[in-house]
């Protein structure tokens, strides 16, 4: 399994993912800032990654703290979810992260807790939604390996594997799933411009699983749908309002319409924690923009004019009405996502009628 993450004695330890595919190196977070670093400049990315480590973010900086009373302790705490919060707006998956170490903090803080338990607790419950997260991608992968075909190509845009989680991947670990129940599939990875997370780090890991994988620019999938090259298309995503909006890596929304022109399907895998009920719609979901100089250099070298304007938003929203499955651990979600969504929350399956990873 790929480690995208890791909690050491000595801190979190990162895959760092601005250097793949041509160097595996490693950066080692001491403290909260670090992983604030790591977080904002994209050394780890993939909403369920940054989930848990904005999660190992607050237990770190929790556990490193030299608070001696729980109100110094308190105060510090709000700091440290204040410095994770603001890294990267657009993945809901951050606050979640954030909020679940937040909330059992407050709850032991609040029964006067010593401060030693306490930073043994969030400890515990952080490295506990690192194997939570790897449970759920292979859950995903359980429920979503049928919707794909038998035989084929599937289509897939930005890094939504185990680089993306803490192991297995949720659109790639679909497709882990659906080849090792004997589906015969291969994979179009789109480049996926700026930051090249398909060329880089999708057709890296495939590539290391042995799965057939071949990168394509952008800007050739219509073509490939049109030659009846495509079968399914299946991507990840940062945030998922109630009405089954996706939001995910710029581009999605054009390979949406693509897929829908065409009639192939277009599913979508992400954890439940992906879902924001408290986000009406796409609309609603901010969007991040980032900095021009992943437009204008690639690998250092500059590639435009000097003093040419530049868009650089990280994510676009696709329509739910572009959207033939939402698959998550609890199971696959149907249109209209209004109701399916809101039924799944309310009744979730108990774990004992979950499909085995």
């Amino acid at each position: 399994m790929i480690p995208t993450l890791e909690w050491l004695p000595e801190g979190v330890n990162f895959l760092d993912q601005t250097k793949l595919p041509l160097e595996e190196t490693y950066v080692l977070a001491t403290d909260y800032r670090q992983v604030a670093t790591v977080i904002r400049e994209m050394i780890v990315r993939g909403a369920p990654a940054i989930g848990v480590a904005a999660a190992m973010g607050m237990a770190l900086g929790i556990e490193r703290s030299t608070a001696a009373t729980l109100d110094e302790l308190t105060a510090e705490v709000a700091v440290i979810a204040k410095t994770l919060a603001e890294t990267r707006p657009t993945a809901v998956n951050l606050f979640w992260g954030i909020d679940e170490i937040r909330r059992l903090y407050n709850s032991l803080a609040a029964k006067g807790t010593p401060i030693p338990e306490i930073k043994s607790a969030v400890i515990a419950r952080a490295r506990q939604m690192y194997d939570e997260d790897i449970a759920a991608c292979k859950q995903m992968g359980a429920h979503g390996a049928a919707l794909l075909p038998m035989e084929g190509t599937v289509l897939t845009h930005c890094n939504a594997g185990a680089l993306a989680t803490c192991g297995y991947g949720t659109a790639l670990g679909v497709i882990r799933a659906a080849i090792k129940r004997g589906h015969k599939i291969s994979v179009f990875a789109d480049e996926t411009r700026p930051f090249l997370q398909g060329a880089r780090l999708t057709a890296w890991e495939l590539m290391k699983d042995s799965i057939p994988t071949t990168v394509i620019c952008d800007n050739m999938a219509a073509a490939l749908m049109r030659q009846g090259r495509i079968q399914a298309v299946l991507v990840g995503s940062d945030r998922i309002a109630a009405n089954g909006d996706v939001a995910n890596k710029i581009g999605t929304y054009g390979v949406a319409v693509l897929a829908h022109e065409h009639g192939i399907p277009f599913y979508v895998a992400a954890p439940w924690s992906t879902i924001d009920l408290a986000t009406s719609n796409g609309d609603r979901i901010p969007i991040e923009q980032r900095v021009p100089s992943e437009v204008t250099h690639i690998n250092g070298r500059q590639m435009t004019p000097d003093g040419v304007g530049i868009e650089n938003p990280a994510f676009d929203v696709t329509p739910a009405k572009y959207v033939a499955a939402i698959i998550t651990e609890r199971g696959v979600l149907r249109a209209p996502y209004a109701e399916s969504i809101r039924a799944m929350a309310i009744n979730p399956p108990p774990p004992a009628e979950r499909v085995p990873a």
